[in-house]
């Protein structure tokens, strides 16, 4: 009867509004413990009060559901669960649909409504139908709810809503809850469609054709592909957690709630291939040692995360390498710089050697097409595959197409300033003046675009279609083709009139705009950040006996205004720091009084405690921000008497350079570090350069996992230069430039490695938070001061052992932490023959085990994308 009465005052008050009515009935009746249903008419429950009816749809009201059991139930989160007061549980019932249906526009002329957006899954139960768990506030609960009545609610992975119901989790699920979090991380299971190979490609969506070209590049590799079944992945090898356990749960980051973002796909095990770029990683944690976080460390910032395991890479393909091309490619590497998250990305140029020959789609977040030449028809293939497995393209005036579109030429829009009228996913539409390609984009199919999906066209009476939205296959790949140059400024040397640039000149904001809104469909990140400013540098010894001589050779090397050059930059000697000092990438002061030193970010007194070194380390060049820590080094490495022991630490770099052109990502949050050290030529490492970047490696895995209670922190090394999670995630990387002088090698050793920082991918603190969640430890965050001085200690001993005893002095503990044992690759490329890898030889090279049972050295073939595809074996003469 309350009910009933509840039902019609609300129906008197609120007519035909059904998202008041039913936002209304959820507040007023929840706390009367009863369920509420969105449903189809016939499958009402059994004494249920009907609240709002529409289309063959219900709202009803009935009898409390209660879920006392998660036994079946495949539990998604990773941190202890309590129901917030304001939240409503719900059970969500889909079905896979394939097909036409699967791509079926909502009944409903508004917005689209993304199930992922509203709620919080908690657990599944695969099946038919298969059922999710889920929280949401009451607001977004009935925004569900009101979407599905209005046919408008969208799941993911071919999901389509059949029954949304509220339940009540029993306090006995809400403790099982924590105790699976605790103890058990689940990754997330997927529904299995099973499509049969001759299930018809879904609308708007073409299936890849050839199946040379639908092969996985990674093929032969453990690492899960998209859109694999549940069971699909192969077992851990060789896991050390679990007591060896052949389960293998997959690392969640403390915010896992991001990880949900991804709307419900795979969190399948991430393999970062490239050898260069240090991600942005999680957070600050420390140990029982000097050095450990205090409790005052600021919340991290909570941000959106890579999970999608590609490398933070846009790759941007020019066509052939004219110097058109190389003009363009600066016009698009600034428009891009200007709309991404630079911290988070890096952009560099595919050429088309390397498009054919490296394996770049397995380190591609996003492919960027910018060239008007026809792409070759093996390029064309490649590119499609790159799609079928989840990549992302974005066209810039290219004649790429696919999907029933195809690009035609309209001479009379060449080079001309158009309107164009852009609608964004929301159906929101942005109105500017841009400059046309001279093609347009015609469906042979002669079908309208989806709803949801962006598009731009031209005002008049054709209507020409300039960007489309294209989706491809079934692991979530999709393409955003545009016929105008959203890449160039209005000077472009293309805009013919004075009148055209004023007309681009006003629409410069709104062409970012939809840049913008192009990139975020794609899956990047546009939260732009300003470039810090330069900051002086601080000269600190950590002894008084260094200061005194160190202040006398500064005397007999500067000139007479306090200055040491080098070819890269002026270094200014000064005893204070005023404002009216510049700063530039050329010249940078460098303050001498170390009263005046204070940083928020680098604690001098731990550093100190930490480093127990004879001569590595003692002399400190210290900046909050420089353009490179190797470049503060430049102008002192052949002068400076070894004992000083000089080291470059920066908290940012705003010039990282890694390994040959590629840049290094450098955020705050990393441990940024230049070493200088001297090796004599005749000596056993002297004789063996190449095992100095292994060392260093090898020293900041030390650095963490010698500390003690720290031992199982899952940290390794990666030939030739990599610091890896386990073998999932880089977390960072070494950079040596070495330089023989007489007799003695002069080494710059450039180490950078994620202690704080969580995007894109993870870092140290993170392992410790997970270390600390799976094992109810209470290991302490650990801070990049402490990290640096460590590891620095670790490098000096593990040089004096390899003086004394060679390669065979270190190798063991090498290879105790290193990632590739018993590991297959192949030489040559993906066709080539399997070998495995079996450890190192005298040089520092990889020996591999060949078929026919020879061991042999290997090298790699000089791409930059992955060190351990195509290794070739060098021929000697």
């Amino acid at each position: 009867m309350l009910i009933t009465l509840c039902y019609l005052y609300l129906w008197a008050r609120w007519g035909r509004r059904p998202a008041a009515l039913v936002r209304t009935t959820v507040r007023r009746l929840r706390a009367s413990r009863c369920s509420f249903t969105f449903c189809g008419a016939a499958a009402q429950p059994s004494g249920a009060r009907v609240c709002l009816s529409r289309g063959g749809r219900v709202f009803c009201v009935g009898e409390g559901q209660f879920i006392d059991d998660l036994n079946k139930w495949a539990l998604f989160l990773v941190s202890p669960f309590i129901l917030e007061a304001e939240h409503i549980a719900f059970v969500t019932e889909s079905i896979w649909v394939r097909g036409e249906s699967l791509q079926r526009p909502p009944s409903s002329a508004e917005t689209v409504v993304k199930w992922s957006d509203c709620c919080l899954p908690l657990a599944c139960r695969p099946g038919e139908p298969y059922r999710l768990i889920a929280e949401a506030s009451v607001d977004d609960f009935s925004k569900l709810g009101v979407a599905f009545m209005e046919d408008r609610l969208q799941m993911d992975n071919g999901l389509v809503p059949q029954k949304i119901v509220s339940v009540h989790l029993k306090d006995s699920t809400l403790e099982e809850l924590k105790d699976q979090a605790l103890n058990n991380q689940t990754p997330i299971p997927q529904p299995n469609p099973e499509p049969s190979p001759e299930t018809e490609p879904a609308q708007g969506v073409m299936e890849h054709v050839g199946k040379s070209d639908s092969k996985d590049p990674g093929e032969g590799s453990s690492t899960p592909r998209r859109g694999s079944a549940p069971g699909s992945e192969p077992a851990s090898e060789g896991s050390e957690q679990g007591g060896g356990s052949p389960e293998h749960h997959h690392l969640h980051l403390s915010s896992c709630h991001e990880c949900l973002e991804l709307e419900g796909s795979t969190i399948e095990l991430i393999k970062f291939a490239s050898a260069e770029n240090i991600p942005d990683l999680p957070y600050d944690h420390s140990s029982n040692v000097q050095g450990t976080a205090d409790e005052s460390y600021p919340e991290r910032e909570e941000r959106r995360v890579n999970v999608t395991g590609k490398a933070p890479n846009i790759l941007l393909y020019l066509g052939s390498d004219s110097q058109e091309a190389l003009g363009r490619l600066q016009q698009v590497r600034s428009v891009l710089a200007d709309c991404v998250d630079t911290d988070s990305y890096t952009l560099y140029h595919l050429l088309e050697e390397s498009a054919r020959r490296d394996p770049w789609p397995d380190n591609c977040l996003l492919l960027v097409l910018a060239t008007q030449e026809a792409i070759p028809k093996d390029l064309h293939q490649k590119f499609m595959a790159y799609l079928s497995q989840g990549g992302k393209i974005l066209g810039l005036s290219s004649p790429f197409t696919f999907g029933g579109f195809q690009v035609t030429s309209k001479d009379a829009l060449q080079k001309t300033v158009q309107s164009l009228v852009f609608s964004k996913a929301d159906g929101r539409e942005v109105r500017l003046r841009a400059l046309s390609s001279g093609c347009v984009y015609e469906d042979s199919t002669g079908e309208r675009l989806s709803p949801g999906r962006l598009q731009g066209r031209l005002e008049g009476a054709d209507q020409d279609r300039m960007i489309v939205q294209v989706p491809f296959g079934t692991c979530g790949g999709e393409a955003v083709l545009c016929q105008v140059h959203l890449e160039l400024p209005p000077s472009s040397s293309l805009v013919q009139t004075q009148e055209d640039f004023n007309l681009l000149k006003s629409s410069n904001m709104s062409r970012y705009e939809v840049l913008r809104e192009i990139l975020t469909t794609l899956g990047l990140s546009c939260d732009v950040k300003q470039v810090p400013a330069l900051t002086p540098a601080y000269l600190l010894p950590t002894t008084r006996e260094i200061r005194a001589p160190l202040m006398k050779w500064l005397e007999r090397h500067m000139d007479p205004e306090g200055v040491i050059k080098s070819s890269k930059l002026s270094l200014k000697f000064v005893s204070s720091y005023t404002s009216d000092m510049e700063i530039t990438p050329s010249s940078i002061p460098v303050v001498t009084d170390m009263e005046a030193f204070s940083s928020e970010n680098f604690d001098f007194e731990i550093y100190r405690q930490n480093l127990q070194t004879r001569q590595l380390g003692k002399t400190i060049l210290f900046a909050e921000v420089t353009p490179t820590t190797m470049s503060l080094l430049d102008g002192l490495m052949f002068e400076m008497p070894p004992e000083m022991g000089l080291i470059a630490i920066a908290v940012r770099q705003t010039q990282g350079k890694g390994r040959g052109r590629n840049a290094w990502l450098s955020p705050a949050g990393c441990a940024l570090s230049t070493l200088l050290v001297s090796i004599p030529l005749r000596s056993p490492l002297g004789q063996r350069i190449p095992f100095v970047q292994h060392l260093m490696s090898l020293a900041v895995v030390e650095a963490v996992r010698a500390i003690p209670e720290y031992q199982d922190i899952n940290l390794r090394v990666k030939w030739p230069n990599d610091i890896y999670y386990s073998d999932l995630m880089k977390i960072g990387g070494v950079l040596v430039n070495s330089t023989l002088v007489g007799e003695t090698f002069y080494i710059l050793i450039g180490c950078g490695f994620n202690v704080t920082n969580s995007n894109p991918t993870i870092c140290i603190n993170d392992l410790v938070a997970e270390y600390n969640r799976q094992h109810k430890a209470d290991l302490k965050p650990l801070r990049a001061d402490c990290l640096i001085a460590r590891a620095t200690t670790a490098l000096e001993r593990l040089i004096d052992t390899f003086q004394d005893e060679g390669p065979d002095g270190v190798l063991p503990l090498y290879y105790k932490y290193w990632v590739h044992s018993g590991q297959q690759v192949r030489l040559g490329g993906a066709e080539g023959p399997e070998v495995s890898i079996v450890g190192l030889d005298d040089c520092g090279f990889l020996q591999v085990h060949r078929q026919d049972g020879d061991v042999v050295t290997v090298h790699p073939d000089g791409n930059s994308f992955d060190m351990l595809r195509n290794l070739i074996v060098p021929k000697h003469p």
